[in-house]
């Protein structure tokens, strides 16, 4: 068997790609095809968690009022952005946590920003 045809899989894995590579083992045959499935499947799974969290954390926290094609830009900026940061780094850094813990703060930060401008608009 050629070396080069082996993929090791890090047995340290952040909590969500623990849990996106699971079944993987410690190496992947880049010969066997459904390794080579689980593997882009894993990283695809990932990615889309990734997407989904920035999005969520770019709309509460940073969006503003924007043209339809100027939004387009910027989600298509995001898109290929965090496909880079997942491609480099998505196993070695908790990005897909640290972008849930960000949404989870900036959510309850608009909820209380919400609730206290309601409550503003009552008492005039």
């Amino acid at each position: 068997m050629n070396e080069g045809n082996i993929v090791t899989v890090p047995s340290d894995l952040w909590p969500v790609a623990d849990l996106f590579f699971q079944g993987l083992g410690d190496e992947v045959n880049l010969n066997d095809e459904s390794e080579v499935g689980m593997l882009f499947r894993g990283f695809f799974l990932l990615y889309i968690t990734i997407v989904i969290l920035a999005i969520i954390t770019y709309k509460l926290g940073f969006s503003r009022k924007l043209p339809p094609l100027k939004a387009a830009v910027v989600y298509g900026v995001l898109i290929i952005g965090t496909f880079i940061l997942t491609l480099i780094l998505g196993l070695n850094l908790p990005i897909a946590e640290s972008l849930f813990v960000s949404s989870v703060i900036l959510g309850i930060y608009r909820y209380r920003l919400y609730k206290e401008r309601g409550g503003r608009e009552r008492r005039t």
